[in-house]
């Protein structure tokens, strides 16, 4: 409803800025974890989001603020600021299969289960046809082969990158990506 202007009253005055999240004291910690966070999030932000995408997150922008904020949170005890976007890499790993899980126990205790998921329509204009195969036959995957897929070969990491991103040994990630690219070559394949 918008509401009506009165002539004889003058015109109201332009809202407040927004208040900074740092206190007025200006708390050196507060403001260089601002800072920091600010700068990961210019950086990396896009490649968590799609990062999340890939991984099969149903809501990849909440799983990178979950993401971003828990890094906020954690800023003071992080050990090693230049490792925070492995951190923030593990944590949308962590989040998108915690995420993942959840959805997977509440379908089972659905009573009328959907038949299937609609992508959307920024989704299916963004990708071409080859490009929604192969994320077809990515989300078919089980988690660890995708995750472990999509780290090494979309985001480009080392094994022992991997390893630290998905919590496992460098082992389980040459298993896990070696299977993985072993399902994704038949489910192409299959689908030419």
């Amino acid at each position: 409803m918008r509401r009506r202007e009165n002539p004889t009253l003058p015109p109201a005055a332009a809202p407040a800025p927004a208040e900074p999240l740092a206190s007025p004291a200006g708390d050196p910690a507060d403001l260089e974890r601002e800072a920091g966070v600010a700068h990961l999030f210019e950086l990396h932000y896009s490649s968590m989001l799609r990062l999340a995408v890939l991984l099969g997150a149903d809501d990849p922008e909440n799983v990178v603020a979950e993401a971003y904020y828990q890094i906020y949170r954690k800023w003071r005890r992080l050990r090693d600021v230049a490792a925070a976007e492995a951190y923030l890499r593990s944590t949308v790993c962590n989040l998108t299969r915690m995420r993942i899980r959840h959805l997977q126990v509440a379908r089972r205790h659905e009573e009328n289960p959907p038949d299937e998921t609609v992508a959307s329509a920024e989704h299916a204009a963004l990708l071409r046809e080859d490009q929604r195969l192969l994320i077809d036959a990515l989300q078919q995957l089980p988690p660890r082969q995708r995750e472990a897929l999509v780290l090494r070969h979309w985001l480009g990491l080392k094994e022992s990158e991997i390893a630290a991103a998905m919590g496992i040994s460098g082992g389980s990630v040459k298993t896990h990506t070696a299977r993985g690219i072993a399902a994704l070559t038949q489910a192409m394949e299959a689908r030419r």
